[in-house]
């Protein structure tokens, strides 16, 4: 029977050790909780934020200028005359309303 010495069976059993650390990062770097796939899905959510930005500021740029196109420095009367139509629910009585 032959005697096993401890170098030659901590040698592979350091290797196999390593080799299972190795694999066990690289699946924790794929799909681990910080690994590629979460940065995959932070970049996706990052553009769906930032379409939802772009179009919160457009709207937000549209309704700025309403706002100060009814401002008492410079009045635009036929958007004053149309939202007072709309809030009062009043018309002339030579309008026609089309619903």
């Amino acid at each position: 029977m032959r005697r096993w010495s401890l170098s030659q069976v901590l040698a592979p059993a350091v290797c196999v050790l390593l080799v299972g650390i190795f694999f066990v990062f690289l699946q924790s770097g794929l799909s681990g909780e910080n690994g590629l796939g979460a940065l995959a899905r932070a970049e996706a959510q990052e553009a769906a934020l930032e379409r939802e930005l772009a179009a919160l500021s457009a709207e937000r740029q549209a309704l700025a200028n309403r706002v100060g196109r009814l401002g008492d420095s410079n009045l635009d009367l036929d958007l004053l005359d149309e939202r007072a139509r709309a809030v009062l629910g009043h018309a002339r009585e030579d309008e026609l309303i089309v619903r």
